[in-house]
């Protein structure tokens, strides 16, 4: 499904892309700040995160931002991870300007205060507490992360490194960093639905033009050096079964090899016919259950496969047949490539049939710097020669892997 857009910058720097779609009766407005875990300081980690939920707090001429939003008969929404903070709201086509509104009051003064920070730090410390700290597993990125990064903040879960820190934030901090992040210049913002791009444009002009433009200062950050030999970890903890979580550096989410590495992440682990789950979990069942998700990040990034030991199986079993699996990733023939490709393809055009979705999938594309992404990720996968999807199975070779093995305490 191909996914037109025009795109125009205003003076203070902000981005703006328009994708007309006559069909729809909503306008789906996304607002992406590039601005993610990997820009925080190592001393005070889950600050992007914790603004997630301050910039629904209010602002200097909306103080009930949920509220308003009610009223228009819309629904909002975010998320934050490593690399960006993405905000949306979802309307009726005739209240677009009040989702602007909204928008760009929060852009220009969410009136922070320290009853606002005190509240929200809560909500974060109960979330870090009940997603991470007293479920099982819950804790295994926050082991997995610094295990495969010796240098990049990508080294730290979004949620933060630990509640101190965020217990820690102070109202200054919190002021200095939406200066500095919340700028016009680090935002990007889709319009996507039934309204016309002329019409779209002279509401963004309206809302958004006075907007102070901010200089947006962001830190230089290490480049994570190639890994040259495995490592390992074992934990244990207040868990039912033995886990293993196996972590691969892959490329950046912008460049090409990625999708290389994409078709061989299908072919690991997508659906029941899948490589991994034929072979450790029906044929030698040495796992209950395992599967494999890529991080697409801005930065190189990574690839987990984790599976569920099955009973009375050493974890080094596993391991070992997970190895071999592995390696034979290089024998990947064109009949699999063809149905993971095709998979690819049905699964775009099914996420394209919502307005928040193409207006989130622009936003993000933009942030890594190619959007036509948007319309090109399947043509590209299709143009990779058997030899370069093979040659990307290096990416998985031991030497590049860390493992953290989980242990029932």
């Amino acid at each position: 499904m191909e996914i037109a857009y025009e795109q125009f910058e205003l003076r203070n720097g902000l981005r703006v892309y328009v994708h007309y779609a006559p069909e729809s009766r909503k306008a789906a407005v996304n607002m992406l700040y590039r601005v993610g875990s990997r820009h925080e300081s190592e001393h005070r980690t889950g600050m992007a995160h914790l603004f997630e939920h301050l910039m629904f707090g209010g602002s200097r001429n909306a103080p009930d931002f949920d509220r308003e939003v009610q009223n228009i008969g819309g629904e909002s929404n975010a998320f934050t991870n490593n690399d960006v903070t993405n905000y949306y709201i979802v309307c009726p086509v005739n209240q677009l300007e009040t989702a602007l509104w909204l928008e760009s009051d929060r852009m220009l003064d969410p009136a922070f205060n320290q009853e606002k920070l005190d509240v929200q730090k809560s909500v974060v410390i109960e979330e870090f507490k009940q997603r991470y700290l007293n479920q099982p597993y819950g804790d295994a990125y926050l082991h997995l992360r610094p295990l495969h990064y010796n240098v990049h903040p990508y080294r730290w879960n979004t949620i933060g490194k630990s509640i101190d820190q965020i217990e820690a934030v102070t109202l200054d901090e919190v002021n200095a960093f939406f200066s500095n992040f919340y700028a016009p210049a680090n935002a990007t913002l889709v319009i996507a639905g039934g309204v016309k791009p002329e019409d779209a444009r002279d509401a963004v002009e309206k809302w958004f033009d006075d907007v102070p433009a901010r200089p947006v200062v962001k830190p230089v950050l290490p480049q994570e050096p190639p890994q040259t030999e495995a490592r390992r970890k074992v934990v244990s903890g207040n868990v039912p079964r033995t886990v293993v979580f196996s972590a691969f550096h892959i490329p950046a989410r912008a460049d090409d090899e990625y999708l290389a590495v994409e078709i061989l992440n299908d072919a690991l682990s997508n659906g029941k016919a899948s490589r991994l789950y034929t072979e450790l979990v029906q044929k030698r069942r040495l796992a209950t259950n395992v599967y494999s998700f890529s991080w697409g990040l801005h930065d190189a990034g990574m690839l987990s496969i984790n599976a569920q030991i099955a009973p009375d199986v050493a974890p080094q079993t596993y391991e070992a047949a997970l190895r071999e699996c592995l390696d034979d990733l290089v024998n990947i023939t064109p009949a699999e490539v063809e149905r993971y490709v095709n998979k690819a393809e049905s699964s775009d055009w099914f996420e394209k049939t919502t307005m928040i979705n193409r207006a989130t999938s622009l936003a993000v594309f933009d942030a890594v710097g190619r959007p036509e992404l948007i319309n090109d990720g399947v043509r590209l996968m299709r143009e990779l020669t058997i030899d370069q999807i093979r040659n990307a199975a290096r990416y998985f070779r031991h030497e590049n892997s860390s493992t953290l093995c989980y242990l029932p305490a």
